[in-house]
Formats: C-alpha cells, structure tokens, sequence
C-alpha cells in the first residue's frame, strides 16, 4: 500500500502528549474565550471611563468592538479611554491579559502549522545524510547493549537508527545521540522512513520471535543484500529466521547456558568469553578479509593477535587445518587481538 511521502519521510521523537491535538486546540480556544469574556466584563464595568468619538454613548456591543480591537492590538480610535482609572486598569490589568491572548493565538499557531513543518524540514535533512547505517529494531535490554557496544567499536551514535513503539525507549536511545523513529519496524513505510536500502546492517530483537522474523523478512525484501542479524528466544525459531533472510542469528538464553556450562572446565573460561564478547575488555575477536599482500602467506603469519580460524567459500577452517598453511584471495580471517585496555592495567584474561 502506497504511503504518501509526508506521511513516511518524518524520523519524529514523540513522548505520548498528556492531551491529543483536538483537545489541546480546544483547551486553547476555551482559555481565548475566557480572556475574551472577561475583557468585555471589565470593559463593561469600566465603559463610564470609555469615549465613543462617533456617537457619544457606549453601549454593551461598542464594548465587544472595543474589546476585540484592543485584543488584537488594532486600535482604530473611535473609542478610547479617557479617565485616569479607566487608563491605569488598561494598563495594568487589560495589557497582560491582551498579550496573554497573544501568546495562546502565536501557541495555536506553531504547533499546528510551523512545528509540522519545521520538523518535515529536520527529518528530511535527516534522512538525506542517512547512507551505510546501522537500523536498531526493538531497544529492549538486548539491543540497547548492542548499541553501546556498536559505540565502543567506533560506529557515531547519530548513525545508529533505533526503531521502536516504546516511547521511554526511544528516549533513552535519543540521549546517547542516536536517531529515532516511532514506528513499526516490520511495515514497510517503517523502512522506508530509515531507508533500509542504504543501510549496511539490522539488528533485530523485537522481543517476539514472530515478530523479529517478520520484519528480518520485510527487510530482506527491501534490501536483497542487506546484512541482518538477529535475537530469537527459542531453538525452534533458529532455522525459520535464518529462512527469513537472517545473516546471524543469535539466541541468548543458548548462549547463557553455554556460558554457564563452561564453568564446568574452570572458573576463569566464562570470564575470558565475556571479556572477548566486549569492546572493553582486553581482548577482542576481529573478522576480516585478507588483505592482498597476505596472500600465499600462512595463518599464523599474518595475523597481528592469535589467528584462530579462516572462512574460505563459506566453509570454515581452524587454525590446524593445512588449508590456513596458504591464504587465498577472498578468505575471511578471524583473530582474537588485544585492545587497547590491554596495556592500562595487569590482564588477568
């Protein structure tokens, strides 16, 4: 279904408003009556302190004229006020509530008409620099990690796109620094707001597996060669993701209680597993392709930390494997190499 571009082209940040834009115009229009109301009371009570230059004599609809000329400023000086009480309760009484009056029509004015367009204006300039991205679907406890680590391995946070429906997410995801939408990932409009097509990777934990392999499938759609990766909660969801279009899937309570098996073997094992998984830790796993003056070499080599293993036509062969005696033009190399922390403190990885 085809969505009209003012409609789709907007990446908005919204808290949920405590009154909708019907009820917020008509408080306004109420709050204007009131002032009106009371301006033509005090006017009433105060027209012996009034001059009408055109027939002498104010009368309850000269006040309403007077009234509504001196709350839009206009003044045309047919009738005035003439005595020192009448001028001074002007002054000080009638001028506030005037400016007031003012203040809600300029209100009215900016959140229904300039607010919309200003934002049209900053999300379009938004989109326009949107190019090799990366698109965060669902900022639940998973991704939100994801996200800080995607930080700490270099990626600016303003090229990060979260999209979610939780409003207290978005804010959080917001004050790092990244870019939000409100939106349902798994639509299409959705998408095409973040422009998936000139993305270079989404992540995806939507909290539901359904739900996550949904939108890995509308995205695949999209973006044919677009890099995926996500979090399912069960097993049996594994291989449907990965039919979805899934590059790398990921379940996390697998991956828990493989961590917690490996305690079985020592106690420092699930340690070093966690401090490879992060970017603050002391060392890191790195994949990359090999570069052209590696090739022919070995493995061991070429590798600046500990050459573990090398993917070769999809296949993959371990660090004792005669296969890693000769790279070859197209090889992916995995290492594990030490970071920066590595040399602030003692290691005990």
């Amino acid at each position: 279904m085809a969505v009209p571009n003012d409609t789709r082209d907007l990446l908005i940040l919204r808290r949920k408003p405590r009154l909708t834009g019907w009820l917020g115009l008509g408080w306004r229009l109420a709050a204007m009556i009131f002032l009106l109301g009371l301006l033509i009371l005090i006017h009433w009570i105060e027209r012996d302190g009034l001059k009408d230059n055109y027939d002498g004599t104010v009368s309850f609809l000269d006040v309403i004229y007077f009234t509504m000329i001196s709350a839009t400023t206009t003044g045309y000086g047919d009738i005035v006020p003439v005595t020192d009480r009448t001028r001074l309760f002007d002054a000080i009484v009638v001028t506030p509530i005037r400016v007031l009056f003012l203040l809600i029509l300029a209100g009215s004015a900016y959140a229904f008409v300039a607010r919309r367009s200003w934002e049209r204006f900053v999300m379009k300039r938004i989109q326009r620099t949107l190019r090799d991205h990366v698109v965060v679907a669902g900022y639940g406890t998973k991704n939100s990690r994801a996200v800080e680590e995607l930080i700490d391995l270099g990626e600016e946070a303003a090229n990060i796109v979260v999209v979610d429906l939780n409003d207290d997410r978005l804010e959080k995801a917001k004050a790092i620094g990244c870019t939000v939408l409100k939106g349902d990932a798994a639509r299409d409009q959705t998408l095409d707001a973040v422009h998936i097509q000139r993305a270079k990777l989404l992540i995806i934990s939507a909290g539901r597996d359904d739900t996550s392999i949904l939108i890995c499938l509308t995205a695949r759609h999209h973006a044919p060669d677009l890099r995926i990766s996500i979090a399912v909660n069960h097993e049996d969801n594994e291989v449907p993701a990965r039919r979805a279009g899934a590059d790398v899937v990921v379940n996390p309570l697998d991956f828990a209680g493989l961590l917690l098996a490996t305690t079985h073997g020592g106690q420092h094992i699930a340690d070093y597993l966690a401090d490879l998984a992060s970017m603050k830790g002391k060392v890191r796993m790195i994949e990359r392709c090999v570069k052209p003056e590696e090739v022919g070499k070995a493995l061991k080599d070429v590798s600046d930390g500990l050459g573990l293993r090398i993917i070769r036509d999809g296949t993959a062969y371990g660090f004792w494997r005669p296969q890693v005696a000769s790279l070859q033009d197209g090889d992916v190399i995995m290492e594990i190499a030490p970071t920066a922390a590595a040399n602030e403190a003692p290691s005990s990885v």
